[in-house]
């Protein structure tokens, strides 16, 4: 399945592609794909999810909502401008995922949607916690209610993925279904635009610079054409990057660094990056995080007198802030 797609992808290069693990979610073999997610996330963090329960009818209306936003005219983007709670629209050059390797930063457009939360609820002075930014209405005429459902779809899919990286970790399968991860989570939608041109590592161009994902999980379906890469070995010196074949109708799902610190190094986040090719790209990320006042610090499962934890407890929210910070542009910066 997986060469039969890297065959039809929409850009070719010599540069060779991961094999990943599939987990059907639909299956009734749950100790299967308990043990396929186990070995993905001792390998590399990366894997697909298939028949995850949204239908690709809807999942291409998401992808045309989207489009129909990054076709607006700029001056109508920037009336929903980033604000300080990371909702609304991000330009060109926002983020900067690797400083060290990259001129400039990412060469792509993004939108932010979280967790719903009114103005005037106490929950709403947490720094990633509020009230989204939409487009007009008479604008964007159901593009809102079409970012809502799929936000409330991708969190079911994410809750199911967490049962299964349980078990995997030999906890009871609902462990991170509690209130405080994710039965009350920070779900973050983020929508995002390549724009077609090639990429250059010499001039330190990219679609997004080298990294490795701050969060629990991220949940990624693309359009076809192939421009993810990962490198299984971070560590590595030089890299050896690995393109990640689109799978029409599954998730890519990969774990983020927050839960390589949950389980004290035992499971792993992975570098990846994209890169720019001559086709416009698009692509739907779903960043999921406990709630803002979890407390991360080494499972149960993962700590012996042998292996004791590498890291320090840290609270959600100022872990996310730590790493916002390191990579994207202040709001207050912005110049409209």
């Amino acid at each position: 399945m997986v060469s039969s797609v890297q065959e039809n992808s929409k850009s070719v290069s010599a540069e060779p592609s991961a094999e990943l693990n599939c987990i059907d979610l639909s299956t009734p073999d749950i100790q299967s794909s308990v043990s396929l997610v186990k070995q993905a996330c001792l390998d590399c963090g990366f894997f697909y999810v298939v028949n995850h329960g949204i239908s690709q009818e809807f999942m291409d209306e998401v992808f045309a909502q989207s489009k129909k936003f990054f076709d607006l005219p700029i001056e109508e983007k920037m009336k929903v401008i980033k604000n300080e709670k990371h909702r609304g629209y991000t330009p060109i050059l926002d983020e900067y995922l690797d400083p060290v390797n990259q001129i400039n930063g990412d060469y792509k457009e993004g939108y932010y949607i979280g967790v719903e939360v009114p103005e005037d609820d106490p929950r709403a002075k947490k720094v990633f916690i509020g009230p989204n930014m939409w487009p007009a209405a008479d604008t964007l005429p159901g593009w809102r209610e079409t970012m809502e459902r799929y936000h409330l779809e991708a969190l079911a899919v994410a809750r199911a993925v967490g049962r299964l990286i349980s078990l995997a970790l030999n906890l009871r399968s609902d462990f991170f279904d509690q209130p405080v991860m994710l039965g009350d989570p920070i779900g973050i939608l983020r929508l995002l635009h390549y724009e077609g041109h090639v990429s250059d590592s010499i001039k330190g161009t990219y679609g997004a610079g080298a990294h490795s994902d701050f969060g629990f999980i991220t949940l990624l379906t693309t359009d076809d054409v192939l421009a993810l890469q990962i490198c299984k070995n971070k560590d590595a010196e030089p890299k050896v990057w690995e393109y990640v074949a689109p799978l029409k109708g599954a998730f890519i799902v990969n774990i983020g660094d927050m839960l390589e610190r949950w389980s004290n190094n035992v499971f792993r986040s992975t570098l990846h990056r994209v890169l720019r090719t001559r086709q416009d790209r698009y692509s739907i990320v779903f960043f999921v995080e406990p709630r803002e006042d979890c407390l991360v610090e080494c499972l149960p499962t993962c700590r012996s007198e042998e292996n004791p934890p590498k890291y320090p407890p840290i609270e959600c929210e100022t872990y996310l802030l730590q790493r916002y910070r390191e990579t994207q542009t202040d709001p207050s910066s912005y110049k409209i």
